[in-house]
């Protein structure tokens, strides 16, 4: 296959140097021609166009042309069209007491013992594992919802028309916020104060490390070991999902509907707070991928390497 390249320069008749100012240069690959201008590569880089623009208004033009619009950019654009501060304020009131009585139908229940499946001896340690995680999932998740919501309502507050009817709800509002926080507040963990200080914690690793170091001079010790570690994570992992599991049942029959519902009612103000259930069953798999791959191959390759 022949290809053809026809080059024509195009300058000015009184250019005394015409070879020096090429401004356009035409390439013909085949029958289809390409138009190539004379811009230096250097010219084109965005980073440099920043560089040398000459005043605040130009540069953060040039870099919200580089960053282009997302979803951000969306909702700010969507958020600051609406500045009302309240959007039904027919219905705020009702949904700020739906979602006062839902966080504290969540509070009273939201951290109690799960009903287990049968698994014979080992059913009091489970119960206890999923019962610590769900209360670390839901306290967490009812202290982040009950500061969002006061932090929402004093913002709304500041931004309504003093004396209206918006201003005196969401004052009403804000005032029992306050009030209810503090009492809805509470430790995610709910574990005694020794078991989550250092010299405990240093205890503890100090002597897993102890005990690798014994296990691994063997080949049976890092059998025994591996099996060990495994079967650990793996009851970890299944405590972690079946823990998430609970919780974001009983955050969704709670919280999840007032709070949407709340949240329409103010209007442009984002979404509602999540739970971390989701975050806790990633956490789950992953040990899952530990416990059943990983452990296993590991103490494999040391001992064969051993031996």
């Amino acid at each position: 296959m022949t290809i053809a390249t026809t080059v024509a320069t195009v300058t000015a008749p009184a250019d005394p140097e015409p070879d020096s100012r090429l401004t356009a240069t035409l390439l013909a690959v085949g029958e289809k021609p390409v138009h190539v201008l004379d811009d230096l590569l250097l010219d084109r880089l965005d980073s440099l166009q920043v560089l040398r623009a000459k005043t605040p208004e130009e540069k953060g033009r040039l870099l919200e042309e580089i960053g282009g619009p997302g979803k951000a950019e969306q909702d700010i654009v969507d958020e600051m069209s609406k500045m009302r501060p309240l959007w039904r304020p027919d219905r705020f009131e009702e949904a700020h007491r739906v979602a006062m009585r839902s966080i504290e139908v969540l509070d009273r229940n939201g951290a109690r013992s799960a009903q287990m499946p049968r698994i014979g001896p080992l059913k009091p340690i489970a119960q206890w594992m999923v019962q610590l995680i769900t209360r670390w999932i839901v306290r967490n998740h009812q202290n982040g919802v009950v500061t969002r919501i006061r932090k929402l309502y004093e913002r709304r507050e500041a931004n309504a028309v003093w004396g209206s009817d918006e201003h005196h709800m969401l004052r009403r509002a804000r005032i029992n916020a306050v009030q209810v926080e503090k009492g809805f507040k509470a430790e995610a963990l709910g574990l005694p104060t020794f078991l989550l200080g250092g010299a405990f914690l240093t205890s503890v690793l100090s002597g897993l490390q102890t005990l690798f170091r014994s296990a691994v001079h063997s080949g049976l010790g890092t059998i025994a070991f591996g099996a060990v570690l495994a079967l650990v994570l793996a009851a970890v992992s299944w405590a972690a999902l079946f823990g998430a599991a609970v919780s974001r049942r009983r955050i969704r029959l709670c919280t999840d509907q007032p709070l949407k519902a709340l949240w329409e009612t103010i209007g442009a103000c984002g979404n509602p707070p999540r739970d971390a259930s989701y975050d806790f069953a990633t956490y789950a798999i992953i040990l899952t991928v530990l416990a059943w791959i990983v452990i296993p191959l590991a103490s494999w390759i040391i001992f064969h390497h051993i031996h």
